[in-house]
Parts: C-alpha cells; sequence; structure tokens
C-alpha cells in the first residue's frame, strides 16, 4: 500500500505555548491516510513529525521559537549521574517500596514528548480539514489495484550509517566524543581537570594503611597487606573496578524474591484488532485523561475517547513485518508499564527502519516521585539497543523536538550523545557543535560549509505522484488539467518540504 496524504498548506501565527511571542507558531502540515514507514522514516529525517494522522513540520526560520529534530545515538549512550539516580531510585521502589522524600524538581522535564505536539492538535481538533478518508481508501484500492502493473519500483533506500560505531564497546567508560583535557573550567562549572582526580575515601584510608607498614616493616608486612587483597597504589587497580553499569546493568538489576513491587513492560501495536490493545483500552484511557487534567490543566471535557483515539491511537503507519526487521515488527505500538497488575505509564512510539521515534508519554500523577518520564526515556534507549541487536541499522533513538530558546524544553540535550538536524540541508550534527550557535540566534543553519545543499531537493516536480479523480497519475500530466495558479504553488511547496524521493512513492491526493 502507497502513502496517500492531503497537503492542507502553511498554518501561521497560532498560539505557542513556550513564549509570548505574537508571531505564534508556523508550520506546513498534511492528512496522511496511510504511510509506510519508509515513507515516515524519510520525512522525519527532514523536520517531520506526526499527531495522530496529522503530520506537520515547522517553518523554522518564521515560527517563533525554532523546533529541531533531535536524535540520540543509543549505542554509544552512557547513562549520567541523574539518570542513574533515577533508575536507582525505580530499583529501591521495587525492592524495597521505597519513597523518596522531597520534590523532584531537580530532575529533568517529566516528559519525552514536548508540548507541542498536543497544541498542534488541539488546533487540529478545531480545523475542519480532515479528507473522507475511507472514501479515498477504497478509490486509492482501486486505483492501484488496475495501475499496480504500471507503478515504478521503489529504490532500495539508503540506509544511514552508524557514526563511530567501529569497535566501540558499550560498557568501555570511554568518552564518546572529544574533550580538551587541559582546560580549566571556570568556578562552579565541573570539575579542574587539571587536577589529580578525587579519590574515595576507602582508597585513601588504605593507601594511609600501606604508608604505615611500610614504615614499619618495608618488606614483611607490606607482603601481608597485599596477600589480604589490598594492592598499593602503585599497582594498577583491577578493570573491574573502573567499569561502569551499562544502561541494561542499571535497569534489569536483580530484585529480591519478597520485592515489594512487580514491575512489567509490555510493548502492545496501535489497533483495536489486537486483543491487548483492546482489552487495555480503557484503563489507558482512564490514565491519559488523569494525567492531560492533573500535569497539563486540561479541561475534562477536551479529554474525551474521541480526541485521545485521534491523538494517540490513530496512527497512518502500515504494520510491516518484513523477515530482516526485528521480530515486533515496523509500526506505531503503545508500551505499557505495568505495576503490580495496573497501568502506571504509556509511551506511544514508532518503530521505524533506522529508529524508534518517541510521540507521546502519560503517566499516573500519582507516581511522579519514580520521574517516569526519565525512566521511561531510558528504557526506550534500552529498547532500541535490544532492536539494533537484530535489526543492525535500527540504531538511533528520536526525542521529537529540540526547542533551545525554551528553558523546559532544553533537558533532551542530556541525553549524550545526540545530534540536532540541519533545518536546511538535513544532515545530523552533533549538538555540541550547534550549541554555541544556538546561543546566538533561535534560528541556525547548523552545517557550516556554505555550499552544501540539500540533496534531496526537489529537482523534477514533474514526476511527483498525484492521486486524482481515482487515477494516479505524474505532477506533469495533472498540471496540464489545471487552470488555478494556487494549485501550482501548492503542490510545488508540497514537493519542496518532502524531498524528491518522498514525492515520487507518496500520492499526493488533490479534489
Amino acid at each position: 500500500m502507497a502513502s496517500v496524504v492531503e497537503y492542507k498548506g502553511l498554518r501561521a501565527g497560532y498560539h505557542c505555548g513556550y513564549c509570548d511571542s505574537k508571531e505564534g507558531k508556523a508550520s506546513c502540515g498534511m492528512w496522511a491516510h496511510s504511510m509506510t514507514v519508509q515513507d515516515y522514516q524519510d520525512l522525519i529525517d527532514r523536520g517531520w513529525r506526526r499527531s495522530g494522522k496529522y503530520v506537520y513540520k515547522p517553518v523554522m526560520n518564521q515560527t517563533c521559537c525554532p523546533q529541531y529534530t533531535i536524535r540520540c545515538r543509543p549505542l554509544q549512550f552512557q547513562p549520567s549521574k541523574s539518570h542513574k539516580k533515577v533508575l536507582k531510585k525505580m530499583l529501591k521502589f521495587l525492592a524495597k517500596g521505597e519513597v523518596p522524600k522531597g520534590s523532584c524538581e531537580d530532575e529533568p522535564m517529566d516528559s519525552t514528548m514536548d508540548d507541542a505536539v498536543a497544541g498542534d492538535f488541539a488546533l487540529i481538533n478545531k480545523l475542519d480539514i480532515q479528507c473522507d478518508l475511507k472514501t479515498l481508501s477504497d478509490d486509492v484500492k482501486e486505483s492501484l489495484e488496475s495501475e499496480g502493473k504500471n507503478s515504478k519500483k521503489e529504490e532500495p533506500h539508503e540506509l544511514l550509517q552508524s557514526q563511530d560505531f567501529v569497535g566501540e564497546k558499550l560498557g568501555s567508560g570511554e568518552p564518546s566524543h572529544s574533550v580538551k583535557v587541559h582546560t580549566v573550567p571556570k568556578p562552579g562549572k565541573g570539575a579542574d581537570l587539571s587536577k589529580p582526580p578525587c579519590r574515595k575515601a576507602k582508597e585513601i584510608r588504605k593507601e594511609r594503611k600501606r604508608l604505615k607498614l611500610m614504615q614499619q616493616n618495608p618488606a614483611g608486612e607490606l607482603e601481608g597487606f597485599q596477600a589480604q587483597g589490598h594492592p598499593p597504589s602503585l599497582f594498577p587497580p583491577k578493570a573491574k573496578s573502573n567499569q561502569p553499569k551499562s544502561l541494561e546493568d542499571l535497569i534489569f538489576e536483580s530484585l529480591p524474591e519478597n520485592a515489594s513491587h512487580k514491575l512489567e513492560v509490555r510493548l502492545v501495536p496501535v489497533s483495536f484488532e489486537d486483543p491487548e490493545f483492546k482489552s487495555s483500552f480503557s484503563q489507558s484511557f482512564s490514565l491519559y485523561v488523569k494525567y492531560q487534567v492533573a500535569i497539563h490543566q486540561d479541561p475534562p471535557d477536551e479529554c474525551g475517547k474521541t480526541e485521545f483515539t485521534r491523538f494517540l491511537c490513530s496512527s497512518p503507519l502500515e504494520a510491516e513485518t518484513p523477515p530482516n526487521g526485528p521480530d515486533c515488527g515496523y509500526g506505531s505500538f503503545h508500551q505499557q508499564y505495568w505495576l503490580d497488575g495496573k497501568i502506571i505509564a504509556v509511551g506511544v512510539i514508532d518503530i521505524l527502519p533506522n529508529c524508534v521515534s518517541s510521540v507521546y508519554l502519560y503517566y499516573d500523577p500519582d507516581y511522579s516521585f519514580l520521574s517516569l518520564g526519565v525512566y521511561s526515556a531510558l528504557r526506550e534507549i534500552a529498547f532500541t539497543r535490544q532492536l539494533h541487536k537484530k535489526t543492525s541499522q535500527l540504531s538511533y533513538y528520536y526525542m521529537g523536538f529540540y526547542i533551545h530558546s525554551c528553558p523546559k524544553m532544553k533537558y533532551k540535550g542530556q541525553y549524550r550523545p545526540s545530534d540536532l538536524l540541519c533545518p536546511e540541508t538535513y544532515v545530523w550534527v552533533p549538538i555540541e557543535q550547534c550549541l554555541p550557535s544556538l546561543e546566538n540566534s533561535k534560528y541556525c543553519r547548523f552545517n557550516q560549509d556554505p555550499e552544501a545543499v540539500d540533496e534531496d531537493r526537489s529537482t523534477e516536480p514533474d514526476r511527483l505522484q498525484v492521486f486524482h479523480k481515482r487515477a494516479i497519475m505524474p505532477y506533469g500530466v495533472y498540471k496540464k488539467q489545471q487552470k488555478d495558479p494556487s494549485e501550482e504553488a501548492a503542490v510545488l511547496q508540497y514537493a519542496s518540504l518532502v524531498g524528491q524521493k518522498c514525492s515520487e512513492r507518496m500520492l499526493l491526493f488533490r479534489n
């Protein structure tokens, strides 16, 4: 089944939610009746993102708060100190029922998903722009059946190459990006790397004991000290003592048999034909309402089943289970977190050829003390690493949009190493290289090569595929039947935004 979309053009000037600017947000959008996972992969690699079946792309040089697509590189990811704190907090709660005292204000924002999608969908619900998808479905099927033999064969998609993955060991503890070891930081900005590293009190005590024994008996008693398993500092410590625990070690640490709680994570396809999704729908919906009202202060009457279904249970992605893909297949899923037989959180994700893409997270506010936003992001990073073992090209974790101009949305940059998408050439640039530019300007071109251009820019718009009056035709044929000059402008704008590859594969519905 080919992707079928209806382009709706530019929407500008609507409320941002991140700032009080009068300019407002600006984005271009389209309704997607159906979409292949490869087409959506290519679209998000051009800055698009979905909200239900609505797929939109911020107009970066016009919108008040530019939203840059951000992805993490899970194969090189090492949890930070704050990440480990969250994982240990969960383990203590599961093992002993310990509830941390005080607030969790020092933790990053509660969700891996920004409010942008929720805000955009609120706008979408107010716009009467949805096409008749059922009729369109029947028309497309008829047309594809009649013209299937003449359809162009798709060229295999060039897989994104993993950067610096060769020979790297996940638990090595080696830095994943260059570090200037001779730079002395400003006060309060971190450790002074020009000085000897800090040592644990236990090591210092051992050193003192060793020196005391050497003074008393330079030969014999020192040997006894070493025999008891206390090597002198002249000898290098065992590798194990410096080996950091991997993300998986921290997440899946064994619990005692008499653990206070049991946590189970289930991956459920987003489909009302799936019995597990259908049986858990009511509980999942109730949790969504509780979350939206408590965390986002949404009025209950705006959190109905219709809104929930359109926003988080309707996906244009066609499920695919190729033999070389992950065992669960590609498509849209709900990752449900069951605590003692009750759902306490749901992460909505898309599994695509090159990545796991986080769509949204909602959770029980009663368990906010567990920092479920951070915990679920770490679980999704570990899940991506698991999928990569069978499907090697699936090696990235997309976290949605990074908004540098909004303080509460900068937390996504803490999942390192990560890259931001250049809004002009659509190449990925390490976030460390982007931050200095973003400090000076909200909108930035990250690609430093002034000669570089969008390699997949629309160069042959006449090859774009149009679906019109139950027939599939190239745009070169379709435009000869049109007299409205605004129609050509809309189609060419669409072509420039989706790129040449997608414009030739996807069907642009024109009524």
